[in-house]
């Protein structure tokens, strides 16, 4: 079995310790979050069930972050793909903003897992159904609905083109508890899993906000990588923003709390994973 390389057990503690209030502050609609609550089978069965209202949709398969290939043109990387019983293809992505959840990226969408599906030598015929489902922080389509269906149809008589290619918009932003797919959008917008209506997905919020498993300690991976990358580029803007200034606002009081019990600064400096420098002022700014 090829060796994987691990973390130390200290150096996992410390990333942990600075980023595990921030995690509690994401929700199912924060990219970084949802990929982890939709590696567990049963939540991304769930949620395919109440979007499609198919209470007997079996997820056989499915992947998260894969990176769809086209040699031709551009790749692109969708959250979640995932295939049923009978084989319908469902691509599931979260947007919180307007432009990433435009038509035609969900047309890309579309075409990607298309071209990612026959073999050579297949018949177009074996095409099963594909679903692309944008759930979007806001009602991006402008017409007040829960929910979208947009599916080619002949305009002389309109009626349904049949090609198996549908697009589905759902609008988080209405979370009527009267409604299957109202209390589903409620969930996603849950920072506490006791504040959830699904069992299914509280106990997946409730494993990665409320234990130090490798799952969260992965979370702190990203979220720091994420801080990173827009740092680099001088400019840290919505989602980024708030997870730093959350994770600098806890680290900051943890030094604090630290330097009350008499830990030396360097110290408290290899807990937190920073700069002595960086700790020293922060109990300056304090005092």
């Amino acid at each position: 079995m090829e060796n994987t390389p691990t973390v130390p057990n200290n150096e996992l503690e410390q990333r942990y310790i600075r980023y595990k209030d921030v995690i509690k502050e994401l929700t199912i609609m924060n990219d970084i979050f949802m990929r982890n609550v939709f590696k567990k089978r049963e939540c991304i069965e769930h949620v395919l069930r109440i979007i499609m209202e198919m209470k007997n949709l079996q997820v056989l398969d499915y992947t998260v972050q894969k990176d769809y290939k086209n040699l031709q043109g551009r790749s692109a990387i969708l959250d979640c793909v995932a295939r049923d019983d009978v084989n319908n293809q469902y691509n599931v992505e979260i947007q919180q903003d307007t432009e990433g959840a435009s038509p035609k990226r969900a047309r890309y969408h579309s075409g990607l897992l298309d071209m990612n599906t026959l073999n050579p030598g297949q018949n177009f015929e074996e095409l099963t159904d594909s679903y692309v489902i944008f759930i979007t922080k806001d009602d991006v389509r402008g017409n007040g609905l829960p929910i979208y269906h947009a599916d080619r149809v002949i305009e002389e008589t309109g009626g349904m083109f049949g090609d198996g290619s549908h697009i589905i918009y759902v609008n988080s932003s209405i979370q009527d508890e009267d409604t299957a797919l109202g209390r589903l959008m409620h969930d996603l917008h849950c920072k506490n899993a006791n504040d959830m209506y699904s069992e299914v997905l509280a106990k997946r919020v409730s494993e990665l906000k409320e234990t130090e498993t490798e799952e969260s300690v992965s979370m702190c991976d990203a979220l720091e990588k994420l801080i990173q990358e827009f740092e680099q580029k001088g400019e840290l803007q919505g989602e980024a923003r708030g997870i730093a200034k959350g994770a600098i606002k806890k680290a900051k009081e943890t030094a604090k709390a630290l330097s009350q019990e008499g830990m030396p600064v360097q110290k408290i400096a290899q807990i937190l994973g920073e700069e002595g420098e960086i700790v020293r002022n922060w109990l300056e700014e304090e005092k």
